[in-house]
């Protein structure tokens, strides 16, 4: 069998990992924890499209973040390619932050 044989399961939870390295420079909080992400796929050929949005439209990484979303999961070796979608709709509110993010920033 196969060591490079994995389950899109798998690969999603690796691809979570490394989402959560990533973070928006003006909040000191990953951008999974908060709520940027709205969805991974990843297909039987572990090609990724994750679909994502930014706290505001005039984000002053509205250009920078999409693409290092995109090069930090295509450095997985499983992935054979990932593309980002942003989306507005809905838009981003504190609503969407974890727990946990909303700790960090002493919103509990």
């Amino acid at each position: 069998m196969s060591t490079e044989t994995i389950n899109t399961e798998d690969l999603g939870e690796k691809i979570v990992k490394v989402l959560k390295t990533i973070f928006d420079p003006e909040i000191p909080v990953d951008i999974y924890e908060l709520g940027l992400i709205y969805d991974v796929f990843v297909n039987e050929d572990n090609e990724v499209k994750i679909l994502m949005t930014l706290t505001t439209p005039n984000c002053p990484v509205a250009e920078t973040l999409p693409l290092e979303v995109e090069d930090k999961v295509k450095s997985l070796k499983m992935v054979k390619d990932a593309e980002v979608e942003i989306t507005f709709d809905p838009p981003w509110t504190q609503d969407l932050m974890s727990d946990e993010a909303k700790l960090e920033l002493g919103m509990l």
